[in-house]
Parts: C-alpha cells; structure tokens; sequence
C-alpha cells in the first residue's frame, strides 16, 4: 500500500512541475517583461484602444452568434429524431479542419468585389471590416462550440423529462428549468472558450479585418513582424483575461453532477414540423460550412483569380516545387508527436483527477480545463521567451510540446468524462484481489476508454496540422509546417495556391477522420 502511495505521488509530482513548467512559468516569464514605460508606450499608442475596442465587439458579437448557432445545431442532432446525423456532425466540423485564415478567403472569394455570390446575385456592399469578421469567427470557431454542446446533451438523464412529462410541464418550462441549468456550466465554458478564439485569432481579421484592426493582428504585427517582445508582452496580458475570467469562474463554479451515470438517456423526440425544422436548419449550416470552402478550393484552378478564370494546373505544380510537400511532412511529424505525447499526458492527467480525490487533483483539473483559454499567440510568444537560451529552442519538440499544451483541454475533458462513467470500484476491486492499479488501468481501463483514446489523439494531430497561431512564434527556419505557407501566400497575394495548401491539409485531417471512424467501426462489429 506504502509503494503505490508513493508512486502515485511521484506521478502526481511530475504532473505538477510539467505544468509549471510548460504553462505556468512561460506566462510569468512573458508579463515579467511588461515594464511601466511599455505599458505606458503601447497603451498610448494610437492604434492600441480600437485595437481593444474592435476585438471586444467583433468578439462578443461573434461569440453570441456561434452559440445560438450550435447549441441550435446539437439540438437538432441529439433532440430530433432526423435522418443522416454522421453526414450533418461530420460536416458541422469541417471548418475546424482547416486554418482560420481559409475560411477568410473563402468569404472573399464568395463576397468580395469580384465573388461569386457578388457577382451572380448583384449584390452590394464590402465583406471588409466588421461584419466580415464576425461571420469568418462564426465559422472558425462554430465547431468547438458544437462539439462541447452535442458531447453534453448525450450524457443528459432523461428521467427527470419523463418525470416533468407525466406532471403536464411544457416543454418549454422543461427546457428553462431543466436542460438550461444542467447546460450552465458548458455554456460557460463554451462562452469563454469561443471568445478567446475569436479574439485572439488572427486568420481572419487579417485577410477579411480591411481598416478594423484587432489585438490579435496588433500582437501579431509587433511580435511576430517587428520582434517587439516588450510591446508583445504587454498586448499578450489584455488577451489573457479571459483566461483569468475563466478561472475564477471555474473556482466559483466546482463541477457537480456531470460525471454521473446515467439511467435513462434521453431519447429523441418530435413531431413532423420539428423534423422538417431540423433538417431544413441542417442543411443551411451544411451549406453554409460548404460553400466558402468549396469556393476557395475552386480558385486554384483559376489562371489568375479574378481575372482570368480558365483552368490550369499551374498553381498545384508551382506550390508542390515551392516545397509544400516537404512542409506537409514536416506537418505530419509536427502532428503525429503532439498526438502521441499530447494524448498520453491528457489520460494521465485526467486519470489523476477523475480516479483519484484531493486537492491536488482539484488543482490539476482547474489549470488542465483554463489551459483552453490561454491564446495560442500568448503562449507562442511565452515559450519564445521563456526557452530561448534551452536546447530545444528552434527544434521539433519545442512546436509539440506547444502544441500539446495549446489544445489539451478538449482531449483532457473528453477522458475525464469518460473515466467519470467508468465503474468507480475497479481499483478497490483490484486491491482486494491482489492486482495492481497498473495492471487495472492496462487490462480493464484503457480497453474502456480505447474509442475516447482515438478521439484525443485526432484532436490534438488536427489542430496540429492547420494551427498557425503559436507556431508562427516558434517554427524555425527548417523544417516549417505547412499551415505557415498560408500566410506566406497571402503576403505574396498568391490566393490560388494558399487555396491548394488549404485543401492540402484539409485531406490529410479528413484522411485521419475516415480511418478513425473505420477503426471504431471494425472495433463494435
């Protein structure tokens, strides 16, 4: 009993100072950088306050809008018995696999002066500026909030609406009386999530933003542009707020409830005006997700977009000879080590605080789910900062490691939920019988959860692939991934050929999806 003890200790230990060191640390390292005279410098500075004022608008705009949106989304497919629910969830996550900075072009291209959509329905008016903005952010950060929504509603017990149902309530006053306080803290957690992606991407206000700039597109101009780590640092902790916000809250707000077993899930229900509603929303969101992309993917066989729109090959060949096969390989590398270390560190972690009780573990779950909101660029610059002068400054492992500490929280919290509904017994059992808790965790645990497992992994090695945020900060000169070539393009107004790497990536993210869901398919037959 002593052993395990103190292996777990040590395990716990170890857990502890990795955080301290890859998050905790970096971000102490980076504001201790923020002098009185920088402050001073970059807050006076013109463009600093509608920088502030632009991010806050166009974020809280965006964030609404994407929440409605796919809360309304995974109603559809969770509450309404429809027809066609993996065709809908795979294309409602569609814009997550590709960067930010497509889906602004795909709005270009069917927006802009000489779009498509333009064009063809005469329409007026500039896709430049806010509103472009707020739609580009609806659909780069849609996803997340669907899958955060779509994952909790299917966990829902369902004993409490039959209930509600026998008693006479209306479904209304079961929705604001019964779903609406079990979704409090997803909505939460979704809204804090959302609107530090909004705001601290920099993809779409620098290709749709026109005169409207951002703080993400300031930070990006004097960090990444002008080197300016002071003027960086100082922008960097406005864009770590809602991180702080996000904390706070979660201390206020201790998860209840959620990791119980459920009964009875609750199953879909509706009559045929409801089916017709959900599929007719389904598909405008489908269409919605499909027809920027599938814009944009069109233009790379363009001669020269607007301009001369007879086919050519020209621009696929030119990209393949400017090196964009040899980036997507250094993506894959880049992708496949964040998945793996990534995925492992998500199941310790979660292994630590969902199995096991205390204060330590509490305190592992709050920075493993506020890591969420901690802005890729932020951490990019942290880490610049922080391992400058360490042997792995420059290198592979460096880009994995921030990669793997940018995009823990989703693949944490979708074990830690799945470890919540695991027999809590199985250790004690274990105990009694002899069999050590590794052996448990090995043979009875880990063929539990193996489908969870596949899921971490796909998260983390997608997100890999198309993120451009932190990486920017820390690719070195060789090898790059191939989600910088974007922006490479988009400086060199090769529009044609960011559309080829865009849909490059995009193949190999859709790739990884249908082997993962043959996988789990060939696993259940």
């Amino acid at each position: 009993m002593k052993r395990r003890t103190w292996t777990r200790a040590v395990i716990q230990v170890c857990v502890a100072l990795f955080f301290l060191f890859c998050v905790i640390l970096p971000i102490l390292r980076m504001l201790a950088r923020i002098t009185p005279e920088g402050f001073r410098t970059m807050v006076s500075s013109p463009q600093f306050l509608p920088a502030v004022r632009h991010s806050v608008t166009t974020g809280l705009t965006a964030t609404v809008l994407t929440l409605v949106l796919a809360f309304a989304a995974a109603w559809c497919l969770e509450r309404v018995p429809i027809r066609g629910k993996a065709v809908f969830s795979t294309l409602f996550v569609l814009p997550m696999l590709i960067p930010s900075i497509s889906h602004a072009f795909g709005l270009v291209t069917l927006f802009g002066a000489n779009g498509f959509l333009t064009n063809l329905l005469g329409l007026r008016g500039s896709i430049y500026g806010f509103w472009g903005i707020v739609a580009g952010s609806v659909m780069y950060s849609f996803p997340v909030a669907f899958l955060m929504f779509a994952g909790i509603l299917q966990y829902e017990d369902g004993t409490q609406y039959q209930a509600a149902t026998v008693l006479g309530i209306p479904k209304l006053r079961q929705f604001t009386g019964i779903t609406l306080p079990y979704m409090k803290k997803t909505l939460l957690s979704a809204f804090f999530a959302v609107f530090t992606m909004i705001v601290t991407d920099y993809g779409v206000p620098l290709t749709v933003g026109g005169k409207v700039r951002t703080l993400s597109t300031l930070m990006y101009t004097e960090a990444a542009a002008k080197t300016n780590y002071d003027g960086g640092s100082v922008i960097g902790a406005f864009l770590l707020l809602p991180a702080i916000v996000a904390f706070v809250i979660d201390l206020l707000n201790p998860e209840r409830g959620q990791g119980a077993y459920v009964s009875d899930p609750v199953s879909p229900s509706g009559g045929a005006f409801a089916k017709v509603a959900a599929y007719a929303y389904s598909v405008c969101v489908g269409l919605a997700v499909l027809l920027p992309v599938g814009a944009f993917g069109l233009i790379m066989f363009e001669r020269k977009y607007p301009v001369d729109p007879s086919f050519t090959m020209e621009h696929i060949r030119t990209s393949l000879n400017r090196g964009a096969g040899t980036y997507l390989l250094h993506s894959l590398l880049y992708a496949l080590l964040a998945g793996v270390f990534g995925t492992l560190l998500a199941f310790v972690c979660a292994y630590l605080t969902a199995r096991a009780k205390g204060a330590f573990s509490k305190g592992i779950h709050l920075i493993s789910i506020t890591s969420m909101s901690i802005p890729g660029l932020v951490l990019g610059l942290s880490y610049v900062i922080f391992f400058h002068s360490s042997p792995i400054y420059g290198t592979v492992l460096l880009i994995a490691l921030a990669n793997s500490m940018h995009f823990f929280a989703s693949p944490y919290l979708m074990m830690y939920q799945t470890l919540g509904k695991v027999n809590p017994d199985l250790e004690d059992v274990g105990l009694t019988l002899g069999v050590g808790r590794l052996h448990v965790v090995k043979d009875v645990i880990l063929p539990k959860v193996r489908f969870t497992m596949l899921e971490m992994f796909t998260y983390f090695f997608v997100n890999s692939m198309m993120t451009i945020s932190a990486v920017s900060f820390l690719a070195p000169p060789s090898p790059k991934p191939v989600a910088l070539m974007l922006s490479q393009f988009s400086d060199q107004l090769l529009t044609e050929q960011a559309a080829f790497v865009s849909l490059l990536i995009l193949g190999v993210n859709l790739a990884l999806k249908v082997v993962g869901n043959l996988l789990r398919r060939r696993a259940r037959a």
